[in-house]
């Protein structure tokens, strides 16, 4: 089976890293995969290792955009020849519907505002719109959608490449400070500005990871100066699995999400996870970590400082992070539903 994925881009975000997995695994389930996308360090990768990557101009959510992207992702398909085509999120959807063929879409979550928008694009690009979690589908199906399949995200397993003393060697923190890790895009969805706040109410001389890269980072970083090295922002890194190897925590202070990749990722590494309560998050973290109010830089200050401090609260979570994910969120499972469903979509 030809499957061709359509993104917006290829960089460091969960949707990416979910590409990036499926068309790895690919392989042992009979796919011969491609990726039409806007590029980044994962297409390169892909690339690399034989992957057949086509460059798709980012839309820009502009009507000239659209179409240029559209005929760029047409050609993709002449080259390729897929027999089902894949777009992650609701743009990528559009842009291959009017390449010409209805696509499967999977849903990775938008705005809670954008939600009827998103139902009605879909309604009419879609063949089949896949969930990753149960909480988008019911909002999906609440904006008048019809009731989409549900395959939750899973993790792709990393290895990480240096051990904890070396990273934490390479950002000057020793090996005694607890580390918080943010694993997210410097953008208004993931709310860095009541992480910051929380942060200036955690206790002792914690360090805070910003990994990642976006349109707010001067703002962000003019907001952190009266913190010091107590923020640290690192850029889009390829290094994740290293960087959860040398943090003691994670922490997520999203407006809304999917089911992110990030906080799958910190559990199956043993890092409990300090997260909002939006779309499927409260669903995963039902030991692994602590869930907050969003918006409440208070609630999230006291999470970290539990989770920072006390070393048994923080080893519990850990465990049961770690155990939630081998039983729930295993890559086998996502891929063999994946499988099915797109071969009766063929």
């Amino acid at each position: 089976m030809r499957v061709l994925h359509v993104i917006s881009e290829m960089g460091a975000g969960g949707a990416e890293t979910l590409v990036a997995g499926m068309v790895t695994r690919g392989e042992e389930y009979g796919w011969v995969s491609a990726v039409a996308s806007g590029g980044g360090f994962r297409a390169d990768a892909l690339a690399a290792a034989g992957t057949p990557t086509y460059p798709v101009p980012l839309a820009r959510r502009s009507k000239a955009g659209v179409l240029k992207a559209a005929w760029a992702t047409r050609r993709a398909i002449a080259r390729f020849r897929p027999d089902v085509v894949l777009a992650h999120n609701v743009g990528a959807s559009l842009v291959a519907r009017l390449a010409g063929r209805r696509p499967v879409t999977v849903f990775h979550g938008v705005a809670d505002e954008d939600y009827p928008a998103a139902a009605r694009i879909l309604r009419r690009t879609s063949a089949q719109v896949v969930a990753v979690s149960a909480a988008t589908a019911d909002r999906l199906m609440a904006a008048g959608l019809e009731r989409p399949a549900v395959i939750p995200n899973a993790v792709f397993p990393r290895t990480p490449v240096f051990g904890r003393a070396e990273i934490r060697a390479s950002l000057g923190v020793p090996e005694r400070t607890p580390v918080a890790l943010c694993l997210a895009r410097l953008e208004p969805q993931k709310r860095h500005d009541v992480l910051l706040d929380a942060w200036a109410a955690v206790d002792g001389d914690a360090v805070l990871w910003l990994a990642g890269d976006g349109s707010l980072r001067g703002e962000l970083e003019r907001r952190a100066q009266a913190l010091g090295r107590r923020v640290e922002f690192l850029g889009t890194r390829t290094d994740v699995p290293d960087l959860l190897a040398a943090a003691d925590v994670t922490v997520l202070t999203s407006d809304w999400e999917g089911l992110p990749l990030a906080v799958l990722e910190s559990m199956a590494a043993g890092r409990p996870v300090v997260a909002t309560d939006v779309g499927g998050i409260a669903g995963v973290l039902t030991g692994g970590g602590i869930v907050v109010p969003p918006a409440d830089p208070a609630a999230t200050a006291a999470a970290l400082n539990t989770l920072l401090f006390d070393v048994a609260a923080r080893e519990t979570a850990a465990r049961e992070g770690i155990r939630v994910v081998e039983r729930d969120y295993d890559p086998h499972a996502l891929m063999k539903s994946y499988d099915e469903l797109l071969r009766g979509a063929r």
